[in-house]
């Protein structure tokens, strides 16, 4: 299957982080934006979307007139064996009592941990990345407190990480989603890796809004490790999901954009416990109102 590129460059971190933020809405959507500083002493931002169906010229050629940044350069990106590929240069995760590893890997699984096998696979959350490291610290932070979740939820779940997280250390079932049909395969698929078939389901929805999910509901625990829009939009649904004094762990959300999610979340009844920053990524434990 094809996939596309288009980055540019700005001389700015705020007008680069503005522009990535913009990206979100193109239609196509990208399934990732990523910013980040050149390392050349140039203080130059690159800004770069990474597209399943070839981006829109024009819409990127405003954006970059918008921003005062570089014309975009879009590139196809060649058929590769990512799998192979991520195999041989993602190495293992420590994020509190988890230990995120591929099989390859399998020899180094400390004595004592959570083990979570992630095998390469073309689907976001393998515990590298500094927001899914942060829901599972977070979640290390909770049940390390004495917290125990009997109804949990990861919306948007890609690899089912955080889920099967949960479902690690806790003995209710967790239910996990995701709107992309590939990532609830490689879902379904870690889980039977996992050997938690029965403590996580998969299914495929936007948000809440899958029959399955309804019936679970309220959760006294949900992962969103998502987008900062998709968040926003999420809050009411989030809110009205939510046990009193429920948890919502969010992530996917820069450190400029984290206030704004606060607040959203807060007019909504659910209430920063606290923040954590990995990198320029902020993670947010939350809880609703009694």
């Amino acid at each position: 299957m094809a996939t596309f590129t288009a980055f540019t460059k700005l001389p700015s971190k705020d007008l680069a982080e503005a522009l990535g933020e913009a990206m979100e809405g193109l239609d196509p959507e990208p399934t990732g934006v990523g910013v980040f500083e050149i390392e050349d002493g140039s203080e130059t931002w690159e800004v770069g979307g990474y597209f399943l169906e070839e981006p829109d010229d024009i819409e990127l050629a405003l954006l970059a007139a918008a921003y005062g940044a570089q014309p975009f350069v879009v590139s196809e990106v060649p058929d590769t064996d990512w799998v192979d590929k991520v195999r041989r240069e993602l190495t293992p995760v420590v994020a509190g009592r988890f230990f995120v590893y591929g099989s390859h890997d399998a020899d180094k699984i400390p004595d004592g941990s959570v083990p979570l096998l992630i095998e390469a696979a073309m689907a976001f959350g393998t515990g590298h990345h500094g927001t899914t490291q942060g829901c599972l610290e977070a979640l290390d932070r909770l049940a390390g407190q004495g917290f125990v979740g009997k109804s949990v939820a990861d919306i948007g779940c890609g690899t089912a990480v955080l889920a099967m997280g949960a479902a690690s250390i806790w003995p209710d079932a967790v239910i996990a989603s995701d709107i992309d049909e590939v990532a609830v395969e490689v879902a379904e698929a870690n889980v039977r890796a996992n050997d938690l078939t029965g403590k996580v389901a998969c299914v495929e929805a936007a948000g809440f809004g899958h029959p399955d999910l309804a019936a679970r509901a309220p959760y006294d625990l949900v992962f969103a490790n998502i987008l900062k829009q998709p968040l926003i939009d999420l809050a009411p649904d989030m809110a009205s999901h939510l046990s009193p004094g429920g948890y919502a762990i969010l992530s996917g959300i820069l450190t400029r954009q984290a206030d704004e999610v606060v607040e959203v979340y807060a007019q909504n009844g659910i209430n920063q416990v606290r923040r954590d920053v990995i990198g320029d990524w902020v993670t947010l434990t939350l809880q609703k109102s009694k």
